[in-house]
């Protein structure tokens, strides 16, 4: 299917079954700003669950923090966000549109004009004031990324934790920033979520730990579902790294719209640390005991963004097939990341049927995310459970209230087996493939 048509069906989708919405709708929107709703917040929440369970639960060498949205001018200045986190911004002078001088070229993607103004820089951090009175000694800065908040919190973390380099930190949570020209759906926004890792290694071990990592996170991806043909790790020209990186790499999705980020493996060397040590007068240092070396850590930077990964998820997972002779929309995606893991389907609205099947859905529900419908013809709701990806569906029949078993189905084989009650948290168990 050609790009603009999936991009506009799972946009649709999204809309229509719950996932995603335009955020302050019902006053016309808010330019580039989403809510996630029913089901995109599950996603969402099982995205950031199964890199937290790969990055930190299933490692001993990796540590979580949560840190401040809100922090001190310091730290912004300290790493060089003040001075260099910026954009080249141009206006056209005949539509008035504003756009970033390094994605357009010469003339205007709006209207076609080459009347642009003289780019100027256009920092794209978010300043607010902390108090009462609005001054400069009351400025902040709500955060552009999550990784300050671990660099300074290096020292706090080593002597809690007892880690010793190799280690690492990390953190989940919302970032902003000012973007000039946000789009894509989801995929630019001004207000995003962030899962980033600061691994922490000794100086001579850097470049062996950026392989590694660079490995470990396209890994990560396919292992959850996305093919390996949709992805590639893109090394950085030298003209494009960060003032901090002697070496990043990119590992693409294949979007509709061509490739795209979907996270950021750098090599941050020792510059963080360095400069916070430099500005705050702590040394920022490791120590080793049994050699009795003093010094500070590299970093290697695995930097991936929440809701990029769950729209590369929901593209990939996107499919339509035939049924029964009928036309379908399917999501495949892996069973850690659907919204719901089962689906409770009372064959009819009767008294004696509803009431068992709450009762199954009552035995289902410690153990996973589950839902319940119980409206139009069991066909139709298959068709709802398959768009929105649950795995498995559980009929409840007419037979059920005698032979006390239940139909199992299959989403992307649309098999069904017949299952006894007391048998079907095991007969789900085994199916579902959430490790």
């Amino acid at each position: 299917m050609a790009g603009e048509d999936l991009t506009e069906k799972v946009v649709n989708l999204c809309k229509r079954r719950g996932f995603v919405f335009p955020s302050a709708e019902i006053y016309g929107g808010f330019r580039s700003t989403y809510d996630y709703g029913p089901l995109g917040v599950l996603m969402l929440r099982n995205v950031k669950e199964s890199w937290w369970r790969s990055m930190v639960q299933m490692r001993d060498d990796i540590v979580g923090i949560d840190a401040a949205i809100l922090s001190s001018p310091k730290i912004w200045e300290a790493s060089g966000h003040l001075a260099g986190f910026t954009d080249p911004l141009v206006d056209c002078r005949k539509c008035k549109e504003r756009w970033r001088a390094d994605q357009i070229g010469d003339t205007c993607p709006n209207c076609g004009s080459a009347d642009l103004t003289e780019a100027r820089a256009f920092n794209l951090m978010f300043k607010t004031f902390v108090g009462p009175v609005e001054d400069e000694a009351s400025v902040a800065y709500l955060r552009p990324e999550t990784a300050q908040g671990m660099f300074v919190n290096f020292l706090n973390v080593l002597q809690t934790s007892r880690k010793k380099p190799p280690f690492g930190i990390a953190q989940m949570g919302k970032s902003f920033r000012n973007e000039i020209t946000p789009g894509n759906f989801v995929f630019r926004t001004r207000e995003f979520e962030q899962m980033e890792l600061e691994y922490f290694v000794p100086p001579q071990e850097s470049g062996k730990w950026f392989e590694y990592w660079c490995g470990e996170r396209l890994r990560w991806y396919v292992d959850l579902g996305i093919p390996e043909d949709k992805l590639r790790l893109r090394p950085h020209d030298p003209d494009e790294l960060s003032h901090y990186s002697v070496g990043t790499a990119d590992v693409e999705f294949d979007y509709p719209w061509g490739w795209g980020e979907l996270e950021g493996i750098a090599q941050r060397t020792d510059f963080d640390l360095g400069r916070h040590s430099e500005h705050s007068g702590v040394r920022l240092e490791y120590f080793d005991q049994a050699s009795g070396d003093r010094y500070t850590p590299f970093v290697v930077e695995p930097a991936a963004g929440a809701t990029r990964a769950m729209m590369a998820f929901l593209l990939a997972a996107y499919d339509e097939d035939v049924v029964g002779g009928e036309e379908r929309t399917v999501l495949r995606l892996s069973h850690r990341l659907a919204p719901y893991k089962v689906a409770v389907l009372p064959l009819s609205r009767k008294e004696p049927l509803v009431e068992l099947s709450r009762k199954v859905l009552s035995e289902l529900q410690p153990h996973w995310q589950c839902d319940y419908d119980e409206t139009q013809s069991i066909g139709r709701r298959y068709r709802r459970q398959d768009e929105i990806g649950t795995p498995l569906a559980v009929t409840v029949d007419f037979d059920s209230l005698e032979d006390r078993a239940v139909t199992v189905r299959d989403r992307d084989s649309t098999e069904q087996v017949r299952v006894p009650i007391d048998d079907l948290v095991s007969e789900m168990r085994g199916r579902l493939t959430l490790q």
